[in-house]
This record gives C-alpha cells, sequence and structure tokens, in this order.
C-alpha cells in the first residue's frame, strides 16, 4: 500500500531554500564558563589588591576611594581589552610619587583630567602601533625610575607609620625626620611594627601547615592582623575613611598652566605605558615557565595592551579613580595562582566592586598606620638587588644610579631625563673607547686595536701606524665589532702605500677589505667559525666566500675541474680558520700539546651532523671526550658486536683520563631512532643493521606498557620517534652502569652519569632529571656541561 504525498506546481518566478544535506542542528547560545582555576586566582589577586588600592591612595594623597574605583576599573576594562591576557592592572606603586605630586599641584580634580587625557594619549601610540618602541628604553634607567620611586614612597610613608604627616618631597621629609622621630606615636608604630612582622614573617611559616597557610597572601593577614591587634588594644588611632559615592569627586576641566599640563600628561603616559609594556614582556617570560596552559594563552600583543592601558586611564579618570598600569605583584600572583585565561583579571575586578559596595565598615576599621606600613615595604622592595647586580655586571650602574638620584631629588620626568642622558653619554663612551697600541716582537711590527673603530679614532690609528718601519712586516690586530668609512680608508690607504714600499701587512680579526658602514662587493658574512665553510645562514650578493689568491697570484679561487662550485669549500673553511680563529686559539692548543688532554667529561652523543658538541654544550679544546655514533648507542659488554670502540672509549675515559662526568646526548629527528622503529627483528644483516640492534632494548623498553613514557619539560613525546629517543637516552645510562670501569667508578663516587636531549628545531637542550619517571627531561638553565 503506498501513500500518495501531494506534491506543488513549480513556480519559475519562485526561488527555492535548499539546505545542506547534512547541515548540524541548529545550537542555542554558547553558556559563558569560568574555568575553576581563574577563580581562585581572582581570589587570591582580589586578596591582594583590596590592601594596597588603599594603601596607595592613601600614599598618593587622593580620597581612598579612588584606589578602589582604579582597582576594579584595570580589572574590568584593562582585563578584558588588554593584550596581556593574565596582567593584573590597577593603581600601581609606580605612579604613586607622579600622582601625588600632581595632585599637590593641581588638585584632585584636574588630576583626574589629567589621567583621561593620559588615556587619550595611550589610545593614539596603540593606535600607532609604536608599542615595541618603548622597550627601547634601558633597563637600567626603568629600574632606576622604580628605585627612586620606591626611595620616595618608603621616605614618605615612614613619617605615617611613625604617627606624623609626610612632606611633599624626599629632601623635606629628610630634613624633617628628627623632628618625626622625636615625636613619634606609639600606637602607630607598634601597629606598624606588627604590620610588617606578618608581612615578612607569613611567608616563612615551616611545616605542612605552613605550606597550606601561606596560600593566603601575606599583605592581607599582615593588615587583618595589625586591624584585629589595634581593635582588641582599643588603640585610637586614625583609620581608613570612605565617604559617601554620593560625595565622590569625578574628573574636571583641568586647570593650570599650559605648559605644565602638557608636562603632566606626558609624564602619566609615559610611567603608565613603560611599567604595562614591561609588565606584559615579563609575564610571558613567567607563562613560558608554566607547562600545561591551553593555545588561547599567547605571548602578549603589546599595542592592543596600550590600547586597553589606555581605555582603562580613560574610565578610571572619568569616574575619579587613580591612573591605571600594570602591576608586578598582583600578575606574579595571578600567575602561580594558576590562572589561565583574562577571566580572572575580570573577575578580580567584580571581587573589587562588590567589596567597596558591602564591606565598607570592614574597611573602615583600618588603621592608615597598617596601610602605610604595607606601602613602605612595596616602596623597599622596588629597591631591588637583583636590579643592582645585573646593571654592575653589563656596566650600567652609572645609568641606573643617576635615574634614581634625579627621580628622589627632581621628580620621575626629570630623573628619567637625565637617565637617557647618561645612558647616551655612556654608550657614546663605549663607541669612542678604542685603544691602539704599537710593538715590535721578533722583528714583526704588531699594531693591535681594542674597539670600535670610528673617525674619533682615526687621528691615533694613523699615528700608530707610522710608526711602523717602510719595508717592515706589519700585522694589525682589528678586535671589534664596527669599522666606519674613515676608518677603513685610513686603513686601506696605508695598507696600499707600506705594501708598495715593499712592506707585507697582514690584517687579522677582520678580513681585509670589508666595509661596515657600506656595502661592499666581498663577502660580509656574520656565520661563526662553525658555519663558516657551509654559509648557510648567509644570504644575498655577499654570501659568497672572500677572493682568495692562486697560486700564480691572481685573484680569486682557481676553476673547479667539475664545474659545482664546492671543491674548495673545505680549503675555504680551513683558510678562514688559519686567518681568523688561528691566532686566537695558538697560545691555548700550545698548552694543551704541553700539558696533554685533560677532559672533564665523556660526551657520547648520536653522529648527525646537525649537533654541534662545542657549540650546544659551550666547550672549547681539551673540555670533552666526544664519541659519536649512529644512534648514540653503548652496546651492552660480552655482547658480539664486532665493534669494542665504544667500549674502549669509555674505558680509556674513565680509567686513563679520570672524567668526572659521562653525558649521553640524543637528539630530536634522529634518523637511527626511526629506522629502529622501521625495522624487523631478523631481517637482512647489513653494517647498519646489524649496529642498531643495539637499541632494540630501547624499542622493548618503550613497548612496555608497566613502564611510563617520560616527558619532556612537562610535555608528552610529540611523537613515537621523540619518545624513542628519550627512553633511548635512559637505556643507553642503563648500558653504560653495565661496564665494569663506569660500575667501579660510580661505587667509588667519582663519576657521575647524565641524560641529555637537545631539540635540533628548538636550539633547546634538556636535562634527564627523574629517571624514575621513565626520563622526566627538563629545559637546561644553568647547568654547565663542561665544568
Amino acid at each position: 500500500m503506498s501513500a500518495c504525498v501531494p506534491t506543488r506546481a513549480a513556480d519559475p518566478n519562485r526561488t527555492e531554500r535548499t539546505h545542506p544535506p547534512h547541515s548540524p542542528p541548529p545550537t542555542g547560545p554558547r553558556r559563558f564558563r569560568i574555568a575553576g582555576a581563574d577563580v581562585s586566582a581572582s581570589i587570591a589577586v582580589f586578596l591582594i589588591a583590596l590592601p594596597l588600592s588603599l594603601g596607595i591612595a592613601l600614599a598618593t594623597g587622593a580620597p581612598l576611594q579612588a584606589g578602589l574605583v582604579a582597582a576594579a576599573v584595570g580589572g574590568l576594562v584593562a582585563g578584558r581589552l588588554g593584550g596581556s591576557p593574565l596582567q593584573v592592572s590597577g593603581p600601581a606603586a609606580g605612579l604613586t610619587v607622579v600622582t601625588a605630586d600632581l595632585i599637590q599641584r593641581y588638585g584632585w580634580r584636574t588630576t583626574c583630567a589629567i589621567t583621561v587625557l593620559a588615556g587619550l594619549a595611550q589610545l593614539g601610540l596603540g593606535c600607532l602601533r609604536v608599542a615595541r618602541g618603548a622597550l627601547a628604553v634601558s633597563p637600567a634607567i626603568v629600574h632606576g625610575m622604580l628605585a627612586g620611586i620606591g626611595v620616595t614612597i618608603a621616605v614618605a610613608q615612614l613619617h605615617i607609620v611613625l604617627g606624623g604627616t609626610p612632606q611633599s618631597s624626599v629632601p623635606d621629609n629628610l630634613r624633617a625626620l628628627p623632628a618625626q622621630l622625636a615625636q613619634m606615636r606609639p600606637a602607630s608604630v607598634s601597629v606598624s611594627a606588627l604590620t610588617l612582622a606578618l608581612l615578612l614573617l607569613w611567608p616563612r611559616l615551616p611545616g605542612r601547615a605552613g605550606r597550606l597557610l601561606r596560600k593566603i597572601p601575606a599583605a592581607l593577614i599582615a593588615v587583618a592582623g595589625a586591624t584585629a591587634a589595634a581593635a582588641l588594644a582599643g588603640l585610637r588611632l586614625p583609620k581608613v575613611d570612605l565617604p559617601s559615592w554620593s560625595n565622590h569627586a569625578l574628573a574636571g576641566l583641568p586647570e593650570g598652566p599650559v605648559l605644565g599640563l602638557i608636562a603632566a600628561v606626558l609624564t602619566t603616559t609615559l610611567v603608565c605605558s613603560v611599567q604595562s609594556l614591561l609588565g606584559a614582556v615579563a609575564v610571558d617570560k613567567l607563562v613560558a615557565g608554566r607547562p600545561g596552559l591551553p593555545a588561547g594563552v599567547g605571548r602578549s600583543d603589546l599595542d592592543r595592551e596600550l590600547l586597553g592601558q589606555g581605555a582603562a586611564n580613560i574610565v578610571s579618570g572619568s569616574l575619579g579613580g587613580l591612573p591605571i598600569a600594570g602591576v608586578a605583584v598582583r600578575t606574579t600572583a595571578n600567575v602561580n595562582a594558576g590562572a589561565v585565561s583574562r577571566n580572572s583579571t575580570m573577575l578580580h575586578g567584580v571581587l573589587v566592586v562588590i567589596a567597596t559596595l558591602l564591606m565598607v565598615p570592614l574597611l573602615e576599621l583600618i588603621p592608615l598606620a597598617s596601610l602605610a606600613a604595607l606601602v613602605m615595604s612595596v616602596g623597599i622592595q622596588m629597591v631591588s638587588l637583583n636590579h643592582i647586580r645585573t646593571v654592575t655586571r653589563h656596566r650600567e650602574v652609572w645609568v641606573y644610579a643617576v635615574t634614581t638620584l634625579g627621580v628622589v631629588s627632581l621628580g620621575v620626568l626629570q630623573g628619567v631625563a637625565l637617565g637617557i642622558a647618561m645612558a647616551v653619554a655612556v654608550a657614546l663612551h663605549r663607541l669612542t673607547r678604542t685603544r691602539i697600541t704599537h710593538e715590535e716582537r721578533e722583528g714583526v711590527h704588531h699594531v693591535h686595536v681594542r674597539g670600535q673603530l670610528t673617525f674619533l679614532a682615526v687621528p691615533r690609528l694613523s699615528r700608530a701606524l707610522h710608526l711602523v718601519p717602510h719595508g717592515a712586516d706589519t700585522v694589525v690586530e682589528l678586535d671589534g665589532s664596527f669599522m666606519d668609512h674613515a676608518a677603513y680608508e685610513t686603513l686601506q690607504d696605508w695598507q696600499k702605500t707600506h705594501t708598495a714600499q715593499g712592506g707585507t701587512v697582514e690584517i687579522t680579526g677582520r678580513h681585509p677589505g670589508t666595509r661596515i658602514s657600506e656595502p661592499s662587493t666581498v663577502a660580509d658574512c656574520r656565520c661563526r667559525p662553525w658555519t663558516a665553510w657551509r654559509n648557510h645562514q648567509c644570504e644575498g650578493p655577499q654570501s659568497t666566500p672572500p677572493p682568495e689568491k692562486n697560486e700564480d697570484g691572481s685573484d680569486g679561487p682557481e676553476p673547479d675541474p667539475a664545474g659545482s662550485g664546492r671543491g674548495h669549500e673545505l680549503a675555504r673553511g680551513i683558510s678562514a680558520f688559519q686567518r681568523n680563529t688561528a691566532p686566537l686559539v695558538r697560545s691555548e692548543l700550545a698548552r694543551l700539546a704541553r700539558e696533554g688532554q685533560r677532559p672533564s667529561q665523556l660526551f657520547l652523543t648520536c653522529a648527525d651532523s646537525r649537533l654541534v658538541t662545542s657549540m650546544i654544550t659551550s666547550s672549547g679544546p681539551g673540555d670533552l671526550f666526544v664519541v659519536r655514533n649512529v644512534g648514540n648507542l653503548v652496546p651492552r659488554p660480552g655482547e658480539e658486536s664486532g665493534d669494542d670502540s665504544v667500549a674502549a672509549a669509555i674505558e680509556y675515559a674513565v680509567d686513563v683520563l679520570r672524567v668526572r662526568s659521562i653525558t649521553v646526548c640524543g637528539h630530536s629527528g634522529c634518523g637511527a631512532m626511526q629506522a629502529l622503529l622501521n625495522s624487523e627483528p631478523g631481517g637482512t644483516r647489513t653494517p647498519l643493521e646489524r649496529w642498531l640492534r643495539h637499541g632494540r632494548p630501547s624499542v622493548e623498553r618503550m613497548a612496555d606498557g608497566s613502564r611510563p613514557w617520560g616527558s619532556l619539560a612537562g610535555r608528552a613525546p610529540e611523537d613515537p620517534v621523540e619518545r624513542l629517543c628519550l627512553i633511548n637516552v635512559v637505556q643507553q645510562l642503563e648500558h653504560l652502569r653495565a661496564h665494569d670501569s663506569v660500575a667501579r667508578a660510580l661505587e667509588e663516587g667519582t663519576l657521575e652519569l647524565h641524560g641529555m636531549y637537545f631539540h635540533v628545531g628548538e636550539a633547546e637542550s634538556y636535562l634527564l632529571t627523574d629517571i624514575e619517571e621513565g626520563g622526566a627531561f627538563d629545559r637546561v638553565r644553568e647547568a654547565d656541561l663542561t665544568a
């Protein structure tokens, strides 16, 4: 029985709507979800931001509610629009001095207007995509600025800690300090001392209970503890006073001299932008060291971050809040608490809003002395000893010191300007600091140039060259990375004149005739010595090796009979070594020739041509005893292999050379491991297959389901080949322990074994840290394989 289905006559004027035959059913609106890690991280950040926001507002002289407004806007606006998902923005200690000066000079309503204008300037800079340019500021200037601000904050808040009122500048505060010490209030000092003690001791609580308690922020514990102690003791102290929101002052039209207002806007824009952008870069470093983040958390978009900060400052200034920037303390807490998206930053802003509306009675119990002690500790921490050591190591301590003193004595903008001037002076000094010496040794005149060879050094260079007698043999040693046109012409003119008079000139350290300040037809290859003869990092017309003299004295290499152009590559590399590298290492090799080899370790690795042991270990002649074979294999002792070379090398290294460690190094993309995976046991026995059978235990180890497969910097291996490469390192270390000489040295405690993995594509080294987990490899941080 058939069913009759009515049909509709086709209408040529009607367009039929068709649907894909397998289109998915319509779905409802996506539900907004917040990860649990973001919720817990937002709570941790909120507990830190609440007391700090009040303290920073107190330090600036602004209404205390302004700090809460800035914290909420920083979380909601900058958190939503910024380009660094995990950076937390809000009122920052680095802006305290700038804001306090603006409030004192122009008043609060004009300061809010300046914040709005600074936000507009940030929007303009973000649209121009110049955010990366802010990173050109020397870190020594930034660290010096923050240190100067920290000193200013600490000295000012010390007066409140003692029960007094701070002055307008650091010199005035220092002059008033003796009188303040004579009139200090014991109640304020005791509350402040308790706050500082809790800040110092809480992160150091010992034991298992201490680990649990340390999850609560020390800043919250310090302020809450001091508040509770003051309430229980009945101390009469100035406390937080949050006026009604109906009386909250908003931004007004800026009033004051135009040039002064422009300078104030530029200063606020500079400090906010630089601090936020440097914070975003720091967040990328923190995130890179934290495995397991979702793919959505990528590197910071600095231009978008600048736009987000600008929008946040516009909103904060309009609502009567403090200027906003990225805050290092809250950002670090956010990352360490496990945040995985920008939802944590935004949720912390929501919590600040809730606290502002519902917790006013509790907030008004906080003594101002406790907040002052909290902010003073933040100011002290801004003077970082680690930063001082870093700038000292890079010989920029004068830039740091001048910037710090300038900020302390003159102000932020003036101090930064002095720091920039000092940085330029240091750079010019380094550029012009050229030492030129002349001496005669065994009848050969040596002219040694240390430093950059610019036009400023031409008079001294000419004077030293004219000390060389006519017809003498001369060696000119150029020890620098820059030579401008004037110095090049001087050197070339003298060389032509000297050789025309019968003398000889050998220029070492740089190929003679290579121009640095302008293009040249000769090679300008900047390859390192280990790639000089391959030239696979040099591009363009300048990648051709420099022409050499033929035996008949003519220019250029002799013709290649095969026509391939590659017959003399090795010869050119040897020639480059003799010309550039040999003079630098000759004395060291002569010492090694006299004393014999004394390597510190045996380095056993694959014969892969991409693995350059001296490069990845930063080692030199005499440091490593290297054994290379296909697959970095260590045959078990006693097996029939027909080749005892590996065992002989191990015995010689341990018993004769007395090496202190043995490292087995595998690498990514190993062809031997790929061949092992594809091979069938009992197949045709070629020499390669006979050798690779020593890797079969590694394959069996990988197939053993009872053993873990290990990890690489916290992640699983990308494919079976990488998994086998990692497991093979662990397996070969076990084979090493079976050798008598190794077992004996391990028992005596004179030998250590290490596993290493080198990822060729990433140029990243990993060390085996946990063999019990099947081979857990972590990135090499400060390991010195040549020690």
